[in-house]
């Protein structure tokens, strides 16, 4: 198992650094969102920096000054946490999930129910299935699991060193 990073979690700069955000979702997804249609996964890529990333609250977990995850919220749902593959299972997702969690507000996420790793990971962060969609919020057939915070406090399993 590899050891976790250090990170700081601080505010997007905003579109200056979307490229390199685009890049660490394209990667992430290559490798967790296998399901994903070719044309999803383009349509998807082409808005993040128009129309995605602008509409949330945007967080990024630093190792060293480099990128290597993000979160965006909005109205106190997770839209979404990405890590990069190479720093994946190192703490940077809890780190991040942590600090939106504390910061935000963040009681609610939802996650594509054929994604079982990212399912696991908040069920074990204290998160539990309020419910489920046959579709995603663009109807499109990825079925979609609506978890809700269960657990009050901290976040089991978050052994990462973090700085705010």
């Amino acid at each position: 198992m590899a050891l976790p990073l250090s990170v700081v979690v601080r505010p997007s700069t905003g579109a200056s650094e979307y490229p390199t955000l685009v890049e660490i979702w394209a990667d992430a997804v290559r490798v967790t969102h296998d399901f994903l249609d070719p044309a999803d996964f383009a349509r998807i890529r082409g808005n993040l920096s128009d129309a995605y990333f602008p509409a949330v609250s945007l967080v990024v977990a630093e190792h060293e000054t480099r990128p290597v995850g993000f979160a965006g919220v909005l109205d106190g749902g997770l839209e979404m946490l990405f890590v990069s593959p190479q720093a994946a299972g190192r703490g940077v997702g809890s780190a991040l999930l942590e600090h939106v969690l504390d910061q935000h507000g963040v009681d609610r996420v939802d996650v594509n129910e054929q994604n079982p790793a990212a399912f696991g990971f908040y069920v074990r962060r204290g998160f539990e299935v309020a419910g489920r969609s046959d579709t995603d919020g663009d109807g499109r057939p990825y079925p979609i699991l609506h978890l809700r915070r269960a657990a009050v406090g901290g976040v089991p399993g978050t052994e990462a060193t973090q700085s705010s």
